[in-house]
């Protein structure tokens, strides 16, 4: 009867070794979504002038394509942002993500399409605009979601062509 519940412990031991801490990793190919609360107080500097009040909401969605070891290997970037509280007539001209924490201004890192030949007119001081199936490179993807407060999203205006809102990117 001991040699048996030996016999058992042994095996048990030998399954616990045995578990699947060496299988195969699933990749996690779901989409990565962030947003950014961008107001004009967060430009650096900050706006003081006619678009001192405006506001906007941005979401960022990376459709990637992962390894084995969950590591971003390809991808592509929807954007959209919803603008409001500039003065009426104001046009958005640019949009992207820089590479900065809060405070700190940094390089583009990933454009939206949107430009001064095809700009987003806010009428009646506000505006939408959505892209999809950027184009962006994995190693800049994977900094990203590994540490999204250092980096922001921002949309530039005719008035304030170096940045008229801005805001951190939040994981969601």
């Amino acid at each position: 009867m001991k040699r048996s519940g030996l016999l058992i412990l042994a095996l048990c031991a030998v399954a616990v070794a045995c578990g699947d801490d060496d299988a195969p990793t699933t990749p996690t190919n779901q989409p990565i979504v962030f947003g950014a609360a961008m107001s004009a107080g967060q430009e650096v500097p900050p706006i003081s002038n006619a678009e001192q009040a405006a506001t906007g909401a941005a979401t960022v969605t990376f459709n990637v394509t992962r390894d084995a070891s969950n590591r971003i290997q390809s991808g592509t970037v929807d954007m959209e942002f919803t603008l409001t509280g500039f003065p009426a007539g104001s046009t958005a001209i640019l949009a992207h993500i820089h590479t900065g924490a809060a405070g700190v201004p940094g390089g583009v890192l990933i454009g939206s399409g949107l430009s001064a030949a095809s700009p987003v007119a806010m009428p009646s001081g506000s505006g939408t605009f959505s892209a999809r199936n950027i184009t962006a490179d994995a190693a800049t993807l994977q900094s990203i979601v590994d540490n999204p407060s250092g980096f922001y999203y921002n949309v530039h205006t005719t008035v304030n062509p170096g940045g008229a809102v801005r805001g951190q990117l939040v994981r969601r």
